[in-house]
């Protein structure tokens, strides 16, 4: 859908990542047990290259960060993101399947999140993981002070008031790059005809990408474009990152802003998101 961006812009887009450290891993058993908390390599190493490519082309992000990570991550968190005027927003305490939740496991999720998150962090937004929510969830957020959710769907306004920034999969570097039952299926009910990854996945994830902003610039649309750092510590995976966000930063047709800005503005354009 068209939308009344800023002046001069047409578009939206906001560049987001997903995954805070190996929060799913220790939920999941597959974190090592000698290997000790806080030490994986897709923050220390490959964030800071991906943050240094923000710096470069002066945009702001918004990380998607489950709860359980906040402690064992605490610099990342404030200095490198907070710090540098990305935003955090949340994720889920540890990557749960959140539309396979429980009204009652969702309500503990919310209280161990806030929790944690009290010291030095204030979710405006959040993400379920997996892309799906359930109808109970948004009260949960309007109670919890969340001002806007990115999931699969339509753009707009949501229940209860709450901003909808969706994501779609093919804006996932995960949809191009990981060869998983999960993204096999994601594919295929898709109709992409290979369920596996490709031969060249980076210049496909590049040029589907690319193709997209296109679009979203001539709609006037909101694109939300996601990146995990555990999957782009690979040069050409940087590289990816790297040439779209130039592509982006150098439009001044598009707006690129972290989502809580993008939210802020649509409930004022909104009469408050009601």
């Amino acid at each position: 859908m068209s939308f009344p961006w800023p002046p001069p812009h047409r578009a939206c887009i906001s560049i987001t990542f997903d995954n805070l450290g190996e929060a799913q891993d220790v939920l999941t058993g597959t974190w090592p047990e000698s290997k000790p908390f806080g030490t994986h390599p897709g923050i220390l190493s490959t964030l800071p290259r991906m943050l240094e490519i923000l710096h470069r082309h002066n945009i702001r992000a918004t990380y998607f960060a489950e709860s359980w990570s906040l402690p064992h991550y605490r610099d990342t968190v404030h200095q490198k993101l907070l710090g540098n005027g990305h935003e955090v927003a949340w994720h889920g305490y540890q990557h749960e399947v959140w539309h396979a939740l429980s009204e009652s496991e969702e309500t503990e999720n919310f209280i161990k999140s806030w929790e944690v998150a009290g010291v030095g962090v204030k979710y405006e937004g959040f993400r379920p993981p997996g892309g799906k929510i359930n109808d109970c969830t948004w009260s949960l957020l309007r109670k919890h002070g969340v001002k806007y959710v990115s999931p699969l769907g339509e753009f707009g306004v949501g229940k209860e008031g709450i901003i909808v920034l969706p994501f779609e999969w093919k804006a996932v570097d995960a949809f191009w790059y990981m060869d998983t039952k999960k993204f096999k299926e994601i594919r295929r009910e898709l109709g992409e005809e290979d369920e596996g990854v490709g031969e060249n996945p980076e210049e496909e994830f590049r040029e589907c990408l690319m193709k997209m902003i296109d679009e979203v610039v001539e709609r006037g649309g909101y694109l939300s474009v996601l990146f995990h750092p555990f999957l782009s510590g690979s040069e050409e995976r940087l590289k990816v990152m790297e040439d779209v966000v130039k592509r982006i930063s150098e439009d001044e047709r598009i707006w690129v802003v972290p989502c809580g800005v993008t939210a802020e503005w649509i409930k004022q354009q909104t009469n408050g998101g009601v």
